[in-house]
């Protein structure tokens, strides 16, 4: 719990700040008067308050925002109770917002998201110059999960072991990464893919449909030969004499494709002698096991397992990045993360995305933990995308969010003077009291399924 905790607080106050540092500082470039600088949106805390030239810094109340709140002509009364009321500062004519001509503004209103998205790619390219990219370098399938398909795939029942994928709607494929990259954002209503025998085997399943298609790509596997990669030192498969390269051809017998076969065997064996045929450069061989009862815990609860102390030679190949590459790499995995929102809101709209997974702060923090307790690497990814989340989110047209305020701006270019006051406000109340809702009904969803959880 302490981990989630600090997780969530760690990710929200980060991406609070990288968003409205964005804002601030497009300000203070277009010469714009900047009353306060806050985490937090409301009344700042008194001791949490400090003020530095023309700007107060502070930390605000309500930990669900944060707000720049520059000088204006014309404060509404919504935004006032938002930002914790005006300071009180003689603001020269020339230092209000209104007084920038309209694109300065508009770079103003663009910054926060501008930033949200910098961090993102910043995050992806640093981790692809680091770490490179594993590439498994087969398209041949090796298993499908039929129970787990998703409504309108069970045509991909029909795919068989050793199948060669050649291509995903059309476009060429020439690894298991393209293969699951393609099936997750390859765009249309429906993904084909295109066999090395000439077969097409089609799924109806639309790109809106995010969490199907993230479904239907986890029920595909690859080909992976039962070939042991490192042996670990002191365990069963050492002790009994297994070595690195050995190929596993049977077991008590039964002959092994692929190591998914293996590993199933092995899982529910634990405490059972195995005999287990071995090919390797010398000959073949034959060396006896007895699985090792481990209790391991996933989506159905724990449960009992055999292990040996194999892993597979998985035959990835790692290719590095250059800098210029892995910018490249991070702008693609950008672009991917802000296309996985586009596209799960469209299927909100259209019913292809529940809405039920639709969630709130509860779920991102337990998302938050999750990721943390994985490793740093896995919490700076979740944070680039929820970074991306909030860049898109923020560019809806709805007057308190960015997206709304960039609306009002286009209208005054175009009419060459501002929207009326009136309608401004009355347009804002109603994108808060939207927002609002939204945000009541995303928490409703966390609590439904934090109860589910607790009951299960």
């Amino acid at each position: 719990m302490l981990i989630t905790l600090i997780a969530f607080a760690v990710t929200l106050g980060v991406l609070i700040f990288v968003h409205e540092f964005g804002h601030f500082a497009a300000a203070k470039w277009a010469g714009i008067w900047v009353h306060r600088f806050s985490i937090g949106i409301g009344t700042p805390i008194p001791g949490l308050t400090f003020k530095r030239g023309e700007t107060e810094y502070s930390l605000s109340w309500l930990p669900l925002g944060g707000y720049v709140k520059m000088a204006s002509e014309e404060e509404e009364a919504s935004s006032a109770a938002l930002e914790g009321g005006t300071p009180e500062a003689e603001v020269p004519p020339d230092r209000m917002f209104e007084a920038k001509p309209v694109w300065k503004r508009m770079i103003v209103i663009l910054a926060g998201v501008t930033m949200n998205t910098l961090f993102a790619w910043v995050i992806f390219s640093g981790l692809a110059l680091k770490n490179g990219k594993a590439v498994n370098p087969v398209t041949i399938v090796g298993a499908v999960d039929s129970a787990a398909l998703p409504a309108g795939a069970e045509a991909f029942r029909t795919l068989r072991l050793g199948d060669r994928i050649t291509a995903v709607n059309g476009r060429p494929v020439d690894s298991w990464n393209s293969v699951f990259d393609e099936l997750q954002h390859t765009s249309g209503r429906a993904v084909a893919l295109t066999l090395a025998d000439g077969r097409t085997v089609t799924a109806d399943v639309p790109a809106d449909a995010v969490e199907r298609r993230m479904a239907l790509a986890m029920t595909l596997g690859p080909f992976t030969p039962a070939v042991a990669g490192r042996i670990v030192p002191g365990r069963v498969a050492e002790k009994a004499g297994m070595l690195k390269g050995d190929t596993v051809v049977s077991v008590d017998g039964q002959p092994i494709a692929q190591w998914a076969d293996l590993l199933a065997l092995i899982e529910r064996s634990p405490g059972r002698e195995l005999r287990v045929g071995l090919g390797r450069a010398t000959g073949r061989t034959e060396v006896t096991v007895v699985p090792e009862s481990t209790t391991v815990s996933d989506t159905s609860g724990p449960r009992v397992v055999g292990k040996i102390g194999v892993e597979v030679n998985t035959g990835f190949r790692r290719e590095p990045y250059t800098v210029p590459g892995a910018l490249g790499a991070g702008v693609r995995e950008t672009v991917n993360a802000s296309t996985v929102v586009v596209r799960m809101l469209r299927g909100l709209v259209s019913g292809n995305v529940a809405r039920s997974s639709l969630g709130g702060p509860i779920a991102i923090g337990q998302m938050a933990g999750q990721s943390a307790r994985m490793g740093v690497e896995p919490f700076l990814t979740f944070m680039a995308i929820i970074s991306m989340n909030l860049a898109v989110l923020n560019l809806l047209p709805i007057p308190v969010l960015d997206g709304g305020q960039f609306v009002f701006l286009v209208g005054e270019a175009v009419r060459r003077k501002p929207l009326p006051l009136k309608l401004r406000e009355r347009l804002t109340l109603a994108g808060l009291a939207i927002v609002a809702a939204l945000m009541v009904f995303a928490l409703w969803n966390d609590l439904t399924r934090l109860v589910r959880q607790i009951a299960g």
